[in-house]
């Protein structure tokens, strides 16, 4: 499970994911350079095929999985999926590319959303979908894809190697579950003009916690005019246990505890259905319009459970920006174990994330405030910056010592 959104922010557009995946694993983020070996092979996670190099970008990685959940490339194009109940005979299908491989590919091969959906539906045209996406409860599924870029979005919606595309200008809001129905673009060859693609959907699968969910995200974006939407508010959001963003930098209000109900009805956008899944990684990336003129990306991202970690500032590789920043700690275990860790002791005492968050907010509303100061200062970003995955985990070990 897992929730994404974007709309349009005062300089661009701004993409946000919540990861959910099964209980204690890893996923990491990422900093992966361009890789210069076009014409050799290419290993993803099940297929192998011709490799034509690579963009660089900024990856938010479960270990085991060589694609990613979510991430933002070099020329501002940002792309997310999300697991979708389809008909047996799409996702049990033989191992081909899994929707993480999806997400990688499209941002290491688009200079553009427009293009990301090119990529992707070429890919998913030529080798389809399969294989385990869920190795601890041995799952494969089909995803959609929530793809954007400064100017516009697009929802890219799959099963199998079938397919249906709409067109979002000013952003849109995706959870587990088809949503295009009749209104999309373009599809694939085998889909007639007008036809409803949630007819893919498997019958037997519920939607009742994604659309929850769903309306939570476009309420979310429904409350704010184009061109007003904040990565600090975007922060809030993420957070939300159900009863309404929370807890975004900088934003005052009570932290809120997660649901009591823990069942997945009772799953909220940050997720906490432990007896299934929780949020193990979160990213807002803010998608500015003058990228090619040198401005810089800033993409914000969280460890583990939002609630329960600290959105640290990053400045991944551009095509034409400054040399990058990105935090070392988001890459190392060590971190992320340090939020699920605080994670767990607010699922077994709710009430402690008054406490916790007492101790998280400052330091993450400091980062932030540095990030700010700095941001047009690429030359400090480095000495300024180095000091930011240390405090936070320094914060997070303070919550669970």
């Amino acid at each position: 499970m897992c929730d994404s959104l974007c709309g349009v922010g005062p300089t661009g557009m701004i993409f946000a994911k919540n990861s959910d995946r099964p209980i204690g694993e890893v996923q990491l983020a990422v900093q992966f350079g361009q890789r210069s070996t076009a014409g050799g092979t290419l290993r993803t996670q099940y297929l192998s095929m011709g490799d034509i190099g690579s963009h660089a970008a900024l990856l938010s990685c479960p270990t085991w999985l060589w694609g990613a959940e979510h991430g933002v490339n070099e020329f501002g194009v940002a792309i997310g999926n999300e697991r979708v109940n389809t008909l047996p005979r799409s996702a049990q299908t033989q191992p081909a590319l899994i929707g993480m491989d999806l997400v990688r590919l499209g941002l290491e091969r688009a200079r553009s959303a427009h293009e990301a959906v090119e990529v992707m539906t070429d890919l998913l045209t030529t080798h389809g979908q399969g294989g385990i996406a869920d190795a601890v409860h041995q799952e494969s599924y089909d995803s959609s894809f929530l793809i954007a870029d400064a100017s516009e979005s697009f929802v890219l919606e799959s099963s199998g190697s079938s397919f249906a595309v709409g067109a979002f200008p000013v952003g849109t809001a995706l959870s587990n579950r088809l949503t295009l129905g009749t209104t999309w673009d373009s599809g694939s060859a085998d889909l007639d003009r007008g036809e409803d693609f949630s007819l893919f959907a498997d019958p037997s699968a519920s939607t009742a916690s994604a659309d929850i969910r769903l309306a939570a995200s476009r309420a979310f974006l429904a409350a704010r005019e184009p061109g007003e939407l904040s990565a600090a508010a975007t922060a809030a959001h993420l957070r939300d246990h159900g009863r309404g963003p929370w807890g975004g930098p900088g934003l005052p209000g009570p932290a809120s505890p997660p649901p009591s109900d823990d069942s997945v009805v009772g799953a909220s956008i940050c997720m906490h259905t432990n007896d299934r899944s929780v949020t193990a990684a979160s990213m807002i990336a803010v998608l500015p319009l003058d990228l090619a003129g040198g401005a810089p990306v800033r993409a914000y991202v969280a460890l583990g459970s939002p609630c329960s970690s600290i959105f640290l500032p990053t400045f991944p590789i551009t095509a034409t920006g400054p040399p990058p920043f990105v935090p070392r700690e988001l890459f190392r275990e060590s971190l992320w174990r340090a939020v699920d860790a605080v994670r767990v002791r607010i699922d077994d005492d709710p009430d402690a994330i008054g406490e916790i968050r007492a101790a998280l907010d400052p330091v993450e509303d400091e980062i932030w405030a540095e990030a700010d100061e700095v941001f047009e200062y690429p030359d400090r970003w480095n000495d300024v910056g180095s000091t930011w995955g240390p405090r936070a985990l320094s914060a997070l070990t303070s919550c669970i010592d």
